[in-house]
């Protein structure tokens, strides 16, 4: 923490337990939406992304573009260029191309670890709700659809090296098990033929256009 308060960082949280992936992510958001933050942006913290796209991913959401910005690995051949295990690229295309076929929108990945919302977005959306497990990331991707935000995506060089942080094979599984589940759930929500908490209290919004790739 001390290390933090030098670097000039003024809000710090500190959990006693453990809350997840998901669940420090629920905290952040939230404090930074009790602090007044116009933009929000979430990047992983295991070297595989750049920090350097930040201003740029700000900015589209600044000058009212897109209200939500994705770093993609997958546009372009930066993923597999900067080390991404061959597996790991083809479950990526697989389970993305299952996503936007029932949650009929189009992204180039669902999975990325680099995104930047617009605080307005999060306000709309009940991310709380959602798991605190992994499959926080696609549950919210779910309900910014779901509420008709718009979604832009910019290239992002990746490297994948052995000191990096990663999820192993069986929690690899599980969230590949989940990604489908929200994907049907979604269809189904959208559909009219459920009513999922995941959706509770979104207002949708008509879309204006489609997902632009920078």
């Amino acid at each position: 923490m001390e290390e933090a308060r030098a670097l000039g960082i003024h809000h710090i949280i500190r959990h006693e337990q453990n809350k997840g992936y998901g669940g420090n992510q629920k905290s952040l958001y939230k404090k930074a939406l009790e602090v007044n933050a116009d933009i929000v942006i979430m990047l992983h913290p295991d070297y595989q992304y750049t920090p350097l796209l930040i201003p740029s991913m700000v900015n589209i959401i600044g000058e009212n573009l897109y209200p939500v910005v994705l770093g993609s690995r997958i546009l372009g051949k930066g993923a597999l260029r900067g080390g991404m295990p061959i597996y790991k690229y083809w479950a990526n295309r697989f389970l993305t191309l299952f996503q936007n076929i029932l949650v009929n929108y189009k992204l180039s990945e669902y999975h990325t670890g680099y995104r930047a919302f617009g605080s307005d977005v999060l306000r709309a959306i009940p991310f709380e709700t959602n798991s605190d497990d992994f499959i926080f990331d696609n549950e919210m991707l779910s309900q910014i659809i779901y509420a008709g935000f718009q979604i832009g995506e910019v290239t992002c060089p990746t490297k994948y090296f052995e000191e990096a942080s990663s999820i192993n094979l069986p929690r690899s599984m599980k969230y590949g098990i989940g990604v489908m589940k929200v994907s049907v759930i979604h269809l189904f929500q959208r559909m009219g033929l459920i009513k999922h908490p995941l959706y509770k209290g979104i207002i949708v919004r008509k879309p204006s256009f489609e997902p632009v790739r920078l």
